[in-house]
């Protein structure tokens, strides 16, 4: 049920909840629980910005498809986010094989999250790229509240 009027339209600077059921290549990849939402104040980059784009002016109890591209999701798939690391440089407790997703700590003590490719004798090689990237994302999204944020909300650019 919303706590506004119906007529009021999913904004910037608004707290938006919503319902959504994500597929690529209409395989089942995430989804809202039954009962449960997404919230998120609308404009500040929460979610991905095709999406962001798409839900503009949808109203409460609203439902819409919306594909977005790669660009506009996580990104066009980039080779140069694939590296070959010394084996050296993972500890030895780890059990190290295709498919493994880790993080791992940058040079510049940023975190960074990776899936092994594959393994050598010397070398491992890690995939960097969001595992979403280069693909096109499937949404049905429901409104299912739009509210005001409050001034707390806004200066510090999530929900409280």
């Amino acid at each position: 049920m919303s706590t506004q009027p119906e007529s009021l339209q999913v904004a910037d600077d608004l707290v938006i909840s919503m319902a959504y059921v994500l597929q690529v290549d209409n395989e089942l990849v995430d989804m809202t629980e039954e009962g449960e939402s997404l919230q998120f104040i609308q404009g500040y980059g929460s979610i991905i910005p095709g999406l962001e784009q798409a839900i503009a002016g949808m109203t409460v109890g609203e439902m819409r498809a919306i594909t977005v591209s790669a660009k506009e999701a996580y990104g066009e798939y980039d080779y140069e986010q694939v590296d070959d690391i010394p084996m050296s440089e993972f500890p030895t407790e780890i059990p190290l094989e295709p498919g493994l997703e880790m993080e791992m700590e940058a040079v510049d003590g940023e975190t960074l999250y990776g899936k092994i490719i594959s393994v050598g004798k010397a070398r491992v090689k890690v995939d960097f790229n969001h595992p979403l990237a280069g693909r096109e994302l499937d949404f049905e999204i429901t409104i299912l509240d739009i509210r005001p944020a409050t001034e707390q909300e806004l200066e510090q650019g999530y929900i409280a």
